[in-house]
C-alpha cells in the first residue's frame, strides 16, 4: 500500500487516494513522461478497490491535464512535447465554386437545424463588429459534428441587422456561415477573416452538448469577417474541446 498516513487515507475517498498516488509519482518521476502509469488491475490489487474506483481516479489526472486516457493501452503520463490526437490548421479559403469553407478540411454535419433568433449586441460583441451595444442581429445556433460524431463543435453566427440595410436580405434572414460568405461576397465584398482564441471552462450546457469530463477546458473562437472599408460584417462564434487539440495559424509576412 502506499505510504500514507492512515487518517489521511480514512478522511478521503479511495478515488482521491489513487488520484494522489499517481500525481505524486508523476510528479516525482516514478512514473516518467510518455510512460503508463500502473494498470486498472494493479491499482485495484493496490488499493483494494474496484476497477471503475481505480478510473474514477485517473479521471481526475486527466481533468488535470497529467494523463491521457488511450483506448485498448491505458493511461499515460501527458508529455509537454507530444503531438495531440487532432489538429486544426485554422483560417477560410475559397473554393473554385465561390464556397468559402475552413482550412481544416473537416466535413461538419449539422446534428440538427440551426435555431435563428434574433438577439441583441452584447457589449463585447459589440465592439468586435463596432455597432453599438444592443443593436439587433440575426443569431444562428447549431451543434455539428463530424468523424461518426467522434467530432463536437458548438457554432454559433451573428449578423447585425446594419449589415443588411437596403439588401434583399434586410427582410429576409441570410443563411448562417460560412454560406454567408458567398452572400455577403456577391454583395460585392472582398472579404478577409480575423480570429480570436482563448480557452476557458465550458458552461454546464455546453460541456453536456461536447461530451466534456469533469474539468475539461473549450476552446473559444471568435472569427470576424472584415468587408470593403474594413468594416465588420459578421461573427462567428466556436466552441471546441480544449483536449488534445492544437490550433495551427499560418503567419504571411
Amino acid at each position: 500500500m502506499p505510504t500514507k498516513k492512515r487518517s489521511e487515507q480514512e478522511q478521503q475517498p479511495k478515488y482521491r487516494a489513487i488520484a494522489d498516488y499517481l500525481r505524486e509519482g508523476i510528479l516525482n518521476g516514478t512514473f516518467p513522461e510518455g510512460r503508463p502509469v500502473p494498470s486498472e488491475d494493479k491499482l485495484a490489487e493496490l488499493f483494494k478497490v474496484t476497477r471503475p474506483t481505480v478510473r474514477q481516479g485517473i479521471a481526475e489526472l486527466r481533468a488535470s491535464g497529467l494523463v491521457e486516457v488511450m483506448a485498448g493501452r491505458g493511461a499515460f503520463v501527458r508529455s509537454l512535447h507530444s503531438r495531440p490526437s487532432l489538429t486544426r490548421p485554422r483560417g477560410v479559403r475559397r473554393t473554385s465554386e465561390g464556397k468559402y469553407v475552413d482550412a481544416d478540411g473537416i466535413s461538419w454535419t449539422d446534428a440538427e437545424p440551426p435555431t435563428a433568433t434574433r438577439t441583441d449586441a452584447p457589449l463585447a460583441l459589440a465592439e468586435l463588429l463596432r455597432i453599438p451595444p444592443g443593436e439587433p442581429m440575426f443569431t444562428y445556433d447549431v451543434l455539428q459534428t463530424a468523424d461518426a460524431g467522434r467530432l463536437r463543435q458548438l457554432h454559433r453566427t451573428y449578423v447585425p441587422f446594419s449589415v443588411l440595410a437596403g439588401t434583399k436580405y434586410e427582410e429576409t434572414a441570410p443563411p448562417p456561415a460560412p454560406a454567408l460568405y458567398a452572400t455577403l461576397a456577391e454583395m460585392g465584398h472582398e472579404l478577409t477573416f480575423t480570429e480570436h482564441v482563448r480557452a476557458r471552462m465550458p458552461l454546464p450546457d455546453q460541456a453536456k452538448a461536447l461530451h466534456l469530463g469533469e474539468g475539461m477546458p473549450v476552446f473559444q473562437l471568435l472569427r470576424v469577417a472584415t468587408g470593403n472599408d474594413s468594416r465588420p460584417l459578421a461573427l462567428e462564434e466556436l466552441h471546441l474541446p480544449g483536449s488534445d487539440l492544437d490550433l495551427i495559424y499560418d503567419l504571411t509576412p
